[in-house]
């Protein structure tokens, strides 16, 4: 897939700095311009983000911070159609990244003394939720790290996609579905392990978790997320969403299904979301999921012993048994050049989206392109590599490590991408 762009975007970067225009030609590379004595990082950033649609995506959209800097740009195409250009405060679903403010919801109910992290989860779900095979093992910190051993839902609730096929995608654009729904077809898929095993992503944990809280709470998990998590943190862009639509700006969301469909594949921008629920549901902004972050990890929105326990983590283990990272409780972490930053990615269809800080608060990164499901599979059932992920891992680098490091070399990229392809970013189908 290539972009192309005809008009002007504008990138901003606000530590004392004029505001820079960014002009894309066919390639996405931006174009010389005067700059201040702040902006080399801001020109920087921007050829950063370039490269991700110059590498296959449509369009790209980011924002940067680190102390009193902010930066935000976009690049590429919000519509391939129309070659209408990708706006910088595009509301985008964030997908998973959902799954960590729900887990920081129940960590509140943790601090407040109304949920035990370790005790079982049967215990403050409806009644009846989980099976007797699973109410005596399963705890509440298994839901939130991905260790319950319960499967996940999005096969059963989309069958075409083990084809793959966009068929069942196509059919189920405009179904509702309840949280109990999506239960019930997470506990009907084969089983990743026994309790505590091992870590398996489910997004039925995360189901399960919006369901304990608002046992718990009274209120829906949407209601309870909105008022505890999304206002505290001041956040003014990030809502659970009412329709299927997407309010303007946005860009259009296209997903090829691993090369199953043209690219730049079939168009989900309209979706009815109750598919994703707590394990994926929210939309947002790329500055407020920087915003987002900075109020988590600068204390704003947990003590620091429910921080840190959103912190333990456990190993992430790929097909053959092989740790590939770390997941905590609904965040996990990757490695730098520079050190160790805290996140989550997002993919549902179409939308593809990254958020990652520093654990001191200081530095904040996210990104969101328009495509999901670019990858082809290899025959190993492996996605084989695409040259957006590398540009993805690049954007990160020059984003949250920038000029306080050495250039990130092959193997590192690699190593990173291979990373955030098991944990997420490109995640095959679900």
């Amino acid at each position: 897939m290539t972009a192309s762009s005809r008009r002007p975007r504008r990138t901003t970067w606000t530590a004392g700095a004029a505001s820079a225009a960014l002009c894309l030609g066919a390639l996405t590379v931006p174009t010389a311009s005067a700059q201040s004595a702040a902006e080399p990082d801001a020109s920087r950033l921007d050829g950063a983000l370039a490269g991700i649609p110059a590498a296959g995506a449509p369009g790209a959209y980011g924002a940067a911070q680190d102390g009193d800097g902010r930066w935000t740009g976009a690049a590429g195409v919000a519509d391939v159609a129309e070659e209408i250009p990708a706006e910088a405060d595009s509301r985008h679903r964030i997908g998973s990244i959902t799954k960590s403010f729900v887990s920081i919801a129940v960590l509140q109910q943790v601090a407040e003394g109304t949920v035990e992290l370790d005790g079982l989860a049967a215990d403050y779900l409806p009644a009846g939720t989980l099976p007797d095979s699973l109410s005596e093992g399963v705890t509440v910190r298994m839901l939130l790290n991905h260790t319950s051993g319960i499967g996940d839902y999005v096969h059963v609730a989309f069958p075409s996609l083990r084809n793959p096929s966009p068929e069942s995608l196509e059919e189920h654009r405009y179904r509702e579905l309840a949280p109990e729904d999506l239960v019930e077809m997470g506990l009907s898929a084969p089983r990743t392990g026994d309790p505590g095993e091992r870590n398996s992503y489910s997004n039925t944990n995360y189901i399960l978790a919006g369901l304990l809280l608002s046992e718990v709470t009274g209120v829906s998990v949407e209601e309870y997320v909105t008022e505890h998590v999304i206002e505290r943190a001041g956040l003014d862009e990030t809502f659970f969403p009412d329709s299927p639509e997407l309010p303007a700006p946005h860009a259009r969301l296209y997903d090829p299904l691993h090369g199953t469909e043209e690219p730049p594949g079939g168009d989900y921008t309209e979706y009815d979301m109750s598919w994703a629920g707590a394990a994926g549901a929210l939309v947002s902004t790329m500055t407020d999921l920087n915003e987002y972050q900075r109020a988590l990890f600068s204390g704003e929105l947990l003590p620091d012993e429910q921080l840190a326990e959103m912190l333990e983590t456990v190993p992430m283990l790929d097909g053959n048994g092989n740790a590939v990272g770390s997941y905590g409780l609904g965040v996990y972490e990757v490695e730098l050049p520079c050190g160790t930053f805290w996140g989550h990615d997002g993919v549902v269809w179409g939308a593809s989206t990254l958020a990652f800080s520093s654990e001191d608060g200081e530095r904040q990164a996210s990104i969101g392109y328009n495509v999901t499901h670019y990858q082809t599979i290899a025959e190993d059932g492996t996605l084989n590599p695409h040259p957006v992920d590398a540009a993805v891992v690049r954007y990160f680098d020059e984003a949250l490590c920038g000029t306080d490091s050495e250039p990130l070399s092959d193997e590192k990229l690699r190593q990173v991408q291979l990373s955030l392809e098991n944990v997420g970013l490109s995640r095959s189908l679900g």
